[in-house]
């Protein structure tokens, strides 16, 4: 009888025992995950106004200009180019990166030159990088959309990889009474994909919920004509040592201007 009775306290105490776990599990304890609180973020523009020569004119297309160095004049009919890869570098040192960060900016599209950067998290930013051209995986990496799609006319049909910067237009001084400049190359010596940094000095950049800054970049397009004569070279369409010159000179011309909470 006393075996009995002992049998049955101890499975009446097992069952209060699972009973009580259970209960406890139902109540999470600050121990245990909880859902974390989504970061609060802010927005940002980079705005990349183009000029042409470093007087500060203004690049117009489809006007004739005079270029300050060379005084040979071009029209422009066509001026694209990619810029990619923009990451931010916080007061603490580390970098964010924007997602599927990759753009097209065709100058004779006015929205075009307006990037907006959105999802940052809230914070002091110190610096920006970002990409003139299109990394190395994306070239290889077949049918894209978005800025990356082919029916932008910036994919070579007949070699793999992206035009970086495409200008054409029209000059009195070219043998053919034009130009048109395709530069592209992702690897080796002719590599053009060009990372660029820029420092934003006593105005940092403050990114808060709902907020929207304004990062200028100038980019200086008479820089295409740097050192090269529309009277000797009026076409390059393939990449090379001629569209890696061409491509460096252009780069050099990109610059942070200003910057506006």
């Amino acid at each position: 009888m006393k075996k009995h009775s002992r049998s049955i306290l101890l499975i009446a105490l097992t069952v209060m025992s699972v009973a009580i776990t259970s209960c406890k599990k139902e109540n999470p304890t600050p121990e245990e995950p909880t859902t974390p609180v989504a970061t609060e973020t802010g927005n940002a523009k980079v705005a990349l106004i183009h000029q042409w020569g470093n007087t500060g004119a203004d690049f117009e297309m489809a006007t004739e200009l005079t270029h300050p160095m060379s005084g040979e004049k071009f029209t422009f009919t066509t001026m694209k180019y990619y810029v990619s890869n923009l990451r931010f570098k916080n007061e603490n040192g580390t970098w964010w990166a924007h997602p599927e960060s990759y753009f097209l900016v065709d100058v004779a599209t006015p929205a075009s030159t307006e990037l907006a950067i959105s999802g940052i998290p809230a914070g002091t930013y110190t610096e920006m990088s970002y990409v003139l051209g299109v990394d190395s995986t994306r070239n290889v990496s077949g049918a894209q959309t978005g800025a990356l799609s082919t029916t932008h006319g910036m994919f070579w049909s007949w070699n793999t990889g992206y035009i970086m910067a495409k200008a054409e237009g029209t000059s009195p001084d070219s043998q053919n009474n034009s130009f048109a400049y395709h530069l592209g190359g992702f690897q080796g010596a002719n590599n053009i994909v060009t990372l660029k940094t820029a420092s934003f000095g006593t105005t940092p950049l403050i990114v808060s919920k709902n907020s929207q800054s304004t990062i200028n970049l100038n980019a200086n397009i008479a820089r295409i004509f740097h050192s090269m004569s529309v009277a000797t070279t009026s076409n390059v369409m393939m990449p090379g040592a001629t569209a890696k010159s061409i491509a460096t000179n252009f780069y050099d011309g990109f610059s942070f201007s200003s910057l506006s909470n």
